[in-house]
């Protein structure tokens, strides 16, 4: 582990095994980029991150693991989005993916193998999520993955609402020469949904998909899988090593509110994004939200391998 200057600001950089980690724990709890070396010397991104001059809107960068919390993706409040209303009856503002992404956090452990980090809700942060509570992302470096657990404690005296995710930045391709559409993903889904963005935030019926896809598949591009027959989804080049796996949660299968998304920005985007959720966006008015029980808490556990 050391510390390390990068655009103004200090990271911290871990080594374990063949993988390097770095991350800005203080700022959106955000993991950066993981990348592993390879036996022939060679260095292979896994966790992609872009060149950039500042990092003064780190929450906009499309790379790393932004952590979406307290919700996923968009939410609407009676079909206005970016809005929504807890049972007290009040609507409140809720950027999309919500508040943790952009969010100041206290750092309560660094070692050898990772980092815990608490979030600091500012003034806009409470207005969102107005709430006594503590959320805490904890990461696991391991010589060939990783770990990430959120965890939430409700010291309020009132039930919380989270369904909260990650937003994994992959680097695909990553072998030289190679293109999107020579790599495939295998997502053990009964359904797939859409949100419908022009009205009210609800889901609608998605594309049909095999169990295995190429990733040059369009179709795939903003798609909540659902009905989750498995935690693990894998993809990959076709006929070579070194597969991706993602897993949400640790039971075999997952509960039946959990989905993964499949995104990415265009057609010849470095990267492709594998998010597991804790459910589906829009998640008070989609009834997918876990409450959290006043003196309780609940945890949320993914993990990444090659």
């Amino acid at each position: 582990m050391e510390k390390i200057s990068y655009l103004g600001q200090t990271l911290t950089r871990w080594t374990v095994g063949q993988s390097t980690f770095l991350a800005y724990p203080e700022k959106g709890a955000r993991l950066m980029n993981w990348h592993v070396t390879l036996g022939d010397g060679s260095v292979r991104d896994v966790i992609y991150w872009p060149e950039l001059k500042s990092l003064d809107e780190i929450a906009k960068v499309k790379g790393g693991n932004p952590i979406l919390f307290p919700f996923c993706g968009r939410t609407f409040d009676q079909g206005t989005i970016h809005q929504w209303r807890a049972p007290d009856g009040v609507r409140r503002p809720l950027p999309i993916h919500g508040i943790a992404r952009q969010g100041e956090f206290k750092v309560t452990r660094l070692d050898a193998r990772g980092f815990a980090a608490q979030l600091v809700p500012d003034a806009e942060a409470r207005a969102s999520y107005p709430y006594d509570y503590e959320f805490e992302v904890t990461y696991r470096f391991e010589p060939l993955g990783l770990k990430c657990e959120f965890t939430l404690r409700n010291l309020d005296t009132q039930p919380i609402p989270w369904c909260a995710g990650h937003h994994f930045y992959f680097t695909v391709p990553w072998s030289e020469g190679a293109t999107r559409d020579q790599y495939l993903i295998r997502i053990p889904a009964a359904r797939s949904l859409r949100q419908d963005m022009t009205g009210t935030g609800q889901l609608i019926p998605g594309p049909k998909f095999q169990l295995e896809e190429s990733l040059g598949n369009a179709e795939l591009i903003d798609t909540l899988h659902a009905g989750l027959k498995s935690n693990a989804v894998v993809f990959g080049e076709k006929g070579r090593p070194g597969d991706v796996t993602v897993k949400l949660g640790t039971a075999k299968v997952p509960p039946a509110e959990a989905i993964f998304v499949t995104w990415t920005f265009e057609p010849t985007s470095p990267f492709y994004c594998v998010e597991p959720w804790m459910g589906v966006p829009n998640a008070i008015e989609n009834k997918s939200a876990q409450w959290v029980a006043p003196g309780q808490t609940q945890n949320f556990v993914v993990e990444v391998s090659l």
